[in-house]
């Protein structure tokens, strides 16, 4: 916990942290001078004095690590070219192009720490009297491409790292809009289950109250009927919710709290419960009938649902047909009334139009709607008989 508290702290003031290594080579530097041959002396206040010298621009390399480079350079070949019996290994270069190789692009840290590695090894040749290429000028060449061969190398691992981390949070990002994407999805398609139940049911028992409430007192036994009416449509309306609530249900819920869904094999029942609410409904089939995938039978219901339940609020219509195409490989579903031209439409909110787009688009289909030029409305979805295969 301490090391982590003094990083942080360090990370806080720059120049400290920067100026370290300068205060270990001045300390180095004047354990190096005071050793001799014979023991302990006092030590070389001149060695000591030009590296605290080529140390000073340290405190700032971070900051300009490539002027902090050129800058001790210079002072470490001076000291090497002028008191050449006073010269220790140039370390501060060494630090510097260390920290050049960590901030800088690889061929600027490469450039500069290959020329400072020839110029060290070949000062310090001269001025001792050495082959180029053999003892302690060879071991000055190698320490220069190492400081810049170890910053590199750091500088490469510390990008790594920020990648991984970089990346860890994109997919994190991901995850998370991924998540919020379902969420709305998820959502739009409950809240038009539950329009297409609601307005469907609560349009029919509205307009069979309205018969009962009309017939109450001459004609009991037709407003009896119209009473049992609303009861079976209540019923069926509280079924049909209770299977699109389920549909929010944890996996270890009782699969018998779910109410199966609808499909076109439950078109009758849905076009009798119109026309005990008063509006006339034929249905014709052609091609060839036979069992399709559920989302495209739950599609294909509530779209023929939904033009019904308009019909029957907004049209003022006396008749409408259901007409099924079995094609080779499509769906056509028409709904068509013979309400008048320009006929008043009742308040609604269009959320029926846009959920018969929704669900056609969901699977592949299409949905067109608008007036007939007789007269009437007239609805047509096209939708697949199967499903489209998932691409990966």
């Amino acid at each position: 916990m301490q090391v982590t508290e003094v990083r942080r702290w360090l990370a806080r003031h720059d120049r400290i942290r920067d100026g370290l290594p300068a205060a270990v080579l001045v300390v180095v530097a004047v354990g190096a001078t005071a050793a001799g041959d014979s023991g302990w002396h006092a030590p070389r206040a001149a060695g000591v004095a030009w590296v605290a010298l080529s140390c000073v621009p340290l405190v700032f390399r971070s900051r300009w690590p490539l002027p902090v480079a050129v800058l001790t350079l210079a002072v470490d070949l001076t000291v090497m070219a002028l008191a050449p019996d006073r010269a220790l290994t140039p370390a501060a270069s060494l630090v510097a192009l260390y920290t050049l190789a960590t901030r800088s692009s690889r061929r600027t840290a490469w450039t500069v720490g290959v020329t400072a590695s020839v110029a060290i090894t070949g000062v310090y040749a001269a001025t001792h009297q050495e082959p180029l290429l053999v003892g302690t000028s060879l071991l000055r060449f190698d320490f220069a491409i190492a400081a810049t061969a170890l910053g590199d190398a750091v500088r490469s691992h510390r990008r790594h790292l920020a990648q991984i981390e970089a990346r860890a949070e994109r997919a994190e990002r991901t995850r998370d809009e991924e998540a919020r994407r379902r969420v709305t999805e998820e959502r739009v398609r409950i809240a038009r289950e539950l329009h297409d139940v609601v307005a469907h049911h609560i349009t029919l028992v509205n307009a069979q109250a309205g018969v009962a409430h009309h017939l109450m007192r001459t004609d009991p036994d037709r407003a009896y009927q119209a009473l049992t009416h609303i009861k079976d449509n209540s019923r069926t309306a509280l079924d049909e919710l209770r299977a699109t609530v389920g549909l929010l249900r944890q996996p270890d819920d009782a699969p018998d709290s779910r109410a199966p869904i609808p499909g076109l094999a439950d078109l009758d029942a849905l076009v009798s419960s119109v026309r005990t609410g008063g509006l006339p409904v034929t249905v014709t089939r052609t091609g060839l009938p036979r069992p399709l995938a559920p989302s495209i039978e739950l599609t294909a219901y509530r779209i023929i649902q939904e033009a019904l339940t308009n019909t029957h609020k907004h049209a003022s219509a006396a008749h409408a047909e259901v007409a099924l195409d079995y094609g080779a490989t499509t769906l056509h579903v028409t709904v068509t009334d013979d309400g008048p031209p320009h006929a008043a439409k009742g308040p609604g909110t269009g959320h029926g139009l846009i959920g018969m787009h929704e669900r056609a688009t969901a699977v592949g289909g299409t949905v067109t709607a608008g007036p007939r030029p007789e007269g009437g409305f007239r609805v047509v979805a096209e939708l697949p008989l199967a499903l489209a295969p998932t691409t990966v």
